[in-house]
């Protein structure tokens, strides 16, 4: 329109750098970071993570590259998530549940020049930089150790000293002056996550600047978290970069309660100690919670909003939440969506219904959260939506601004992945008729019986085996059948204590849903999961052709 121009004044690249800017003036002296018996306010975060950014780019950091991290939910891979994008490079935080093949694999891919790892990952990382070495085509990158202790020397002793910093120390000894790098295109990377890698090798997913401002606001938004909340890193910080929120707490000038390990015992401890107002977690995390013991459980101060998703939570799971005195928010993503991308909006006419019932309604996948333009249930050849009936099967796609830019060093899987304008998540659903979607599983677990057209949802059979009183978790396959094609082979862990038979799981089956949707099978042993709670029913699979 004539008259208006675009300039400094009026448009500056959205990053959710910003939020640590004004947090550190708004919330400067209020605590940002607890750990342990260790506190940071948000003038000090903020300060390290100027001095940790001066650091990198002393070392030779430049905008682009790969900076890597190894580390559990420590202060310092929360500060990372600043620090390193002030110098214009792009944070990989890697997966601490794998080995050193993996990582040597991973940082060879993404060509890291630097990499951060805590104490306790040290063995797997040396082993990993070995692996890298051996390799002509990659350079090794700098190791940087995060130490819980003060004998750093013994810690390394085993590592090439040459090759080696420590996090405080380099902190202490860099300038506390820095100039942010900001991004010049709002479409910059700010990080590069890797998928869970529960079928194949990972693939890195490339965030925005601009992704990771809008998905931490929407994220921020559909939580209802206000100003100054208190927040449970019970999410790893890995996975998603901890759904934009490393980002959002920021924004809210919240306070992050970082501890290493997620127990029933450290949740409710810490949620009594500090006043937590806000956590996250995958459905195994619900699970250990209201299974935990009497004993390690206390009351809890006021209401506590927990974020679900990850995995389809069972109504089960999420009604004893309730009754625990915790406000389930679900909601539903990928890595390639930056984590959260719809959510289960609450209507308050729903409050008045049966547990029950509510349960059911909190399970749906809901709506596109604000910073998401479109998802749609389709049919993936003809790309039509299919009817909003809450019975015909398609295939979940998105887009919109927090969609991810591509996979790193893989432009065919990015094409694919975005075919006909769409991101396809290989994720099955339907929609309801007031259009909330409900997924029924992935693509590649639904059981289609031959002849019949009768499709058995794995995840409608997990639900209802584990409203059973003796099971702890369960899991859906199919397993191949001479006359049905594939039937329901179900994969059961107990509670500790409690006693069923394969007959009774199945029996309880049959009186709950259809009987060619009961699982013939019933096999009882631990489940094989991946870091972020997902089931890897690939393994499970494989285990069910072998039964015979």
């Amino acid at each position: 329109m004539e008259g208006s121009v675009r300039c400094s004044a009026n448009y500056v690249p959205l990053s959710p750098l910003s939020f640590l800017e004004r947090a550190a003036v708004v919330y400067a002296d209020r605590t940002a970071v607890v750990y342990g018996d260790k506190k940071y306010t948000w003038r000090e975060t903020r300060d390290r993570c100027i001095r940790m950014a001066s650091a990198l780019v002393q070392l030779g950091i430049t905008p682009g590259d790969v900076v890597a991290v190894l580390s559990a939910n420590v202060p310092a891979m929360y500060e990372l998530h600043f620090s390193v994008p002030m110098t214009g490079a792009v944070l990989s935080a890697l997966n601490t549940r794998y080995d050193s093949a993996m990582v040597s694999v991973l940082l060879k891919q993404c060509e890291a020049k630097v990499l951060f790892v805590e104490s306790h990952f040290l063995k797997i990382a040396q082993e990993a930089l070995e692996l890298v070495s051996d390799s002509v085509a990659a350079a090794t990158p700098l190791l940087i150790v995060i130490s819980d202790s003060d004998d750093f020397g013994r810690e390394i002793s085993s590592a090439d000293a040459s090759h080696v910093l420590e996090y405080e120390t380099l902190l202490s000894t860099s300038p506390p002056q820095f100039e942010i790098r900001w991004p010049l295109d709002e479409c910059d990377p700010i990080s590069l996550s890797y998928t869970s890698g529960t079928t194949s090798r990972p693939k890195g997913v490339i965030y925005s600047h601009r992704g990771a401002y809008l998905n931490a606001i929407a994220t921020i938004l559909f939580n209802d978290i206000t100003t100054m909340p208190v927040y449970l890193w019970t999410v790893p910080m890995f996975h998603c970069n901890g759904w934009c929120l490393a980002w959002g707490m920021a924004a809210q000038g919240g306070t992050n309660i970082c501890i290493r390990n997620a127990t029933a015992k450290v949740v409710f401890d810490s949620i009594a100690l500090h006043k937590v107002t806000h956590l996250g977690g995958a459905p195994t995390v619900l699970n250990m919670i209201i299974n935990s013991p009497i004993t390690e459980r206390k009351p809890l101060p006021r209401k506590v909003g927990v974020m679900t998703g990850a995995a389809p939570p069972p109504p089960h799971v999420m009604s004893k939440m309730e009754e625990l005195g915790f406000h389930i928010t679900h909601a539903y993503g990928l890595t390639e969506t930056y984590g959260p991308a719809t959510v289960c909006a609450w209507m308050p006419e729903w409050d008045s219904l049966p547990l029950d019932e509510r349960a059911k309604l909190k399970a749906r996948h809901g709506l596109r959260h604000i910073g998401m333009e479109e998802v749609d249930i389709k049919d993936p050849v003809t790309m039509k939506s299919v009817p909003a009936d809450g019975r015909t099967i398609g295939e979940v796609m998105f887009r919109g601004n927090t969609v991810t830019s591509g996979y790193y060093k893989n432009l065919g899987a990015t094409e694919e992945a975005m075919a006909g304008g769409w991101f396809r998540t290989g994720d099955l659903g339907v929609r309801h008729a007031d259009l909330y979607i409900e997924i029924k599983d992935r693509s590649k677990d639904i059981i289609v019986i031959p002849g019949s057209g009768e499709k058995i949802s794995t995840i409608e059979v997990e639900a209802v085996i584990f409203s059973h009183p003796a099971v702890l978790e369960a899991a859906v396959v199919g397993r191949p059948d001479d006359d049905w094609g594939e039937t329901p082979c179900a994969f059961v862990k107990l509670k500790n204590g409690a006693n069923a038979t394969a007959e009774d799981i199945i029996d309880f089956c049959r009186s709950r849903l259809p009987h060619y949707m009961a699982p013939r099978t019933v096999i009882f042993e631990d489940l094989p999961k991946t870091s972020t709670g997902k089931t890897q029913k690939f393994v499970l699979r494989e285990r069910a052709k072998d039964l015979g």
